[in-house]
C-alpha cells in the first residue's frame, strides 16, 4: 500500500470514528438516560434468564445501590438489585417502565440524588424529580411502597452537604404525605463526633462506601422491609 492511499484510508477511518462519537454526543444531549442503555439491556436479558420474584424488593438507583450486595444483606428476603452507577434520580424515572413496573415489586428502594447535587442541580430539582419517579410508579402500582434513602454526606463531596440536606429536608417533607414512602434518615449515623463523615465508612475515594457502610446501611432499612 504507497503511502497516498494508507494517509486516505487513515483519514477516512479518523473521520468515521469522528462521526460517530458526534453522534452520540448528540443523542445523549437529545436524551440524556440514553447512556444507560447497554446496562438496561443487560438487566432485560438477565431477567429473560431469570426474571425476579413476584412481589419482590427492588433496589434501584447510583453506585451505592451497585455495590451493594443485597443479597447477601438481606438473605431472608426476596430482594434484587438493579442499581446503574453514575445514575440519577431522573435515569431512575425514565427507565421504570423497563426496570421496575414490569417486576411489580412489592417494595421499592430508592438511592440517587447523590450525583445529582454533584452534577449542579438544585434540591428542588431532586425532590421535583423524585416525586416525578412516585408518580410513574404509583400510576401503575398504587400498593407499591417506595423507601428513599437519604443522600449520604460524604467526605468527598462534603462542600456540598447544604444542597445534600435541602433536598433530603424537601423529600422527607413529601413522604409525610403518604402512608405507601418511607424517608431513611442516613445522614446523623454516618456522621463522626468530629461534625464530619465517618472515614471508616468510605473507600478511599471518599465517596463510595465501605462494607461497614451498608452494614449501617442494612441495619438502618431493615427495619423498613
Amino acid at each position: 500500500m504507497n503511502r497516498r492511499r494508507f494517509v486516505l484510508i487513515s483519514c477516512l477511518v479518523l473521520f468515521a470514528i469522528v462521526a460517530g462519537l458526534h453522534r452520540a454526543e448528540a443523542a445523549e444531549k437529545k436524551d440524556p438516560s440514553a447512556r444507560w442503555e447497554p446496562n438496561i439491556q443487560k438487566f432485560e436479558t438477565r431477567d429473560k434468564e431469570q426474571f425476579p420474584p413476584a412481589d419482590g424488593i427492588l433496589f434501584i438507583g447510583s453506585s451505592s445501590i451497585v455495590g451493594w450486595d443485597v443479597k447477601k444483606y438481606f438473605p431472608e428476603l426476596p430482594v434484587y438489585n438493579r442499581g446503574f452507577g453514575g445514575s440519577q434520580v431522573i435515569d431512575s424515572v425514565h427507565f421504570a417502565d423497563r426496570i421496575v413496573l414490569p417486576y411489580k415489586p412489592k417494595t421499592v428502594v430508592l438511592y440517587a440524588g447523590d450525583n445529582d447535587i454533584g452534577a449542579g442541580k438544585s434540591p428542588e430539582r431532586v425532590a421535583a424529580d423524585y416525586k416525578a419517579f412516585v408518580a410513574k410508579v404509583h400510576a401503575a402500582l398504587p400498593k407499591t411502597r417506595i423507601v428513599y434513602i437519604a443522600i449520604k454526606p460524604s467526605i468527598r463531596r462534603w462542600k456540598l452537604v447544604d444542597k445534600v440536606r435541602a433536598a433530603n429536608a424537601l423529600i422527607a417533607a413529601e413522604t409525610e404525605k403518604d402512608d405507601r414512602l418511607v424517608f431513611v434518615d442516613i445522614d446523623a449515623p454516618m456522621m463522626g463526633d468530629d461534625g464530619m463523615p465517618r472515614a471508616e465508612l468510605f473507600k478511599s475515594d471518599g465517596l463510595h462506601m465501605k462494607p461497614a457502610g451498608y452494614e449501617l446501611w442494612t441495619k438502618l432499612v431493615r427495619p423498613h422491609l
